[in-house]
């Protein structure tokens, strides 16, 4: 049984919003480099499976200034994109001090230890990072999907 939702990291967020407005902009972002169109589809393929994609406000701003990190006029669409995922998905909240209270914050950042202190394994973090992934794997061993096992 698929879990209920994922909670997906930035960058991975940053190729949800890319694919959406046109897959032809993830070869050319440079946050993007390292995915294809192929990942765009199998990430999509991943949340469709799931009624809800979850996000914090950490990943959702750290995702808008990844995606803003590219030319006009598709930064717009980007952003434009970006806004519709954030009325698509549902939104946790982690007080940046609980969040950076936590022995991953110093190795991770904030962005990533908030979104630590709300994964399970019914809403586990799809990530690339595979620090990331280690740790949720460490708090819950079904709280982490590395994406990269997706692609393999």
């Amino acid at each position: 049984m698929p879990p209920s939702g994922y909670f997906v990291d930035a960058n991975l967020l940053v190729l949800l919003v890319a694919g959406s407005v046109d897959r032809r902009i993830i070869a050319r972002h440079r946050r993007l480099r390292e995915f294809t169109e192929d990942d765009y589809e199998a990430l999509m393929e991943l949340v469709g499976q799931a009624s809800a994609v979850f996000v914090t406000p950490n990943t959702l701003t750290e995702a808008s200034n990844l995606l803003a990190q590219h030319e006009d006029p598709e930064r717009g669409r980007l952003l434009a994109g970006l806004r519709v995922l954030i009325e698509e998905s549902e939104e946790v909240v982690v007080r940046s001090v609980e969040a950076s209270a936590g022995e991953d914050y110093l190795r991770l950042g904030l962005a990533d230890a908030a979104l630590l202190d709300t994964v399970t394994t019914d809403r586990p973090v799809v990530t690339a990072d595979v620090e990331l992934y280690r740790a949720a794997s460490r708090k819950d061993p079904g709280a982490g999907l590395n994406f990269r096992h997706l692609r393999a």
